[in-house]
């Protein structure tokens, strides 16, 4: 497995159905940009390819910092106006389907904006000595979670909001534990937001 040719998967299709604010949570302001856009700064610096799946609202925004080609639209409605799913387990598969020909891949969702870059990495280099990866910080784990280029067929098979946790049960997996709290952090909620607001205040 080569590092250089890992991509960053961005998980921002979801509806963030817990969120009760005004408007999606990816877009709400955080610090200079928003909860996404810093998101998107983190897995840019890495320096790996970044691929974002997103729902069609917020492909505008998210081609401003990332290549059109790396950004996968999931419609939200079918051809007769139905709902379509748009799980977890549906938005990893189209990622990788569309870096398949990628070495493996970094999951992590859109609403975790303090991942940081080093973090990343770091879990990109564990899957040179195992299938499965995935960070953690005092013991409990976290995103991104990373899967080597073997696991491929599996991952595209992905479907609901299950994710990829059967995966991480059925194979080898190493915990790359990291001293950053942020691989824990998601804005799920108006509460997080404004908690995370009040403790990024004294770097702004």
């Amino acid at each position: 497995m080569d590092m250089r040719r890992l991509a960053v998967v961005v998980l921002a299709a979801g509806r963030g159905m817990r969120f009760r604010g005004a408007g999606h949570k990816l877009v709400q302001g955080l610090g200079q940009t928003s909860v996404l856009g810093s998101t998107l700064a983190n897995a840019l610096e890495t320096g790996l390819r970044v691929v974002v799946v997103c729902s069609e609202a917020l492909a505008p925004s998210v081609r401003e910092m990332i290549a059109a080609s790396d950004v996968v639209v999931l419609p939200e409605r079918g051809l007769q106006g139905q709902v379509l799913p748009v799980g977890m387990g549906h938005s990893i598969a189209a990622g990788v389907s569309a870096s398949g020909d990628a070495d493996g891949w970094l999951i992590l969702p859109g609403d975790m904006p303090m991942v940081r870059a080093r973090s990343m990495r770091a879990v990109g280099e564990a899957l040179l000595q195992s299938p499965v990866a995935f960070a953690q910080y005092r013991g409990l784990r976290g995103h991104p979670v990373g899967f080597a280029a073997e696991l491929y067929s599996d991952l595209i098979e992905l479907q609901g909001d299950e994710g990829a946790r059967r995966l991480i049960a059925r194979y080898p997996s190493a915990g790359v534990e990291l001293d950053d709290a942020g691989v824990l952090v998601d804005v799920d909620t108006v509460e997080d937001l404004h908690k995370l607001r009040a403790q990024l205040q004294p770097q702004l």
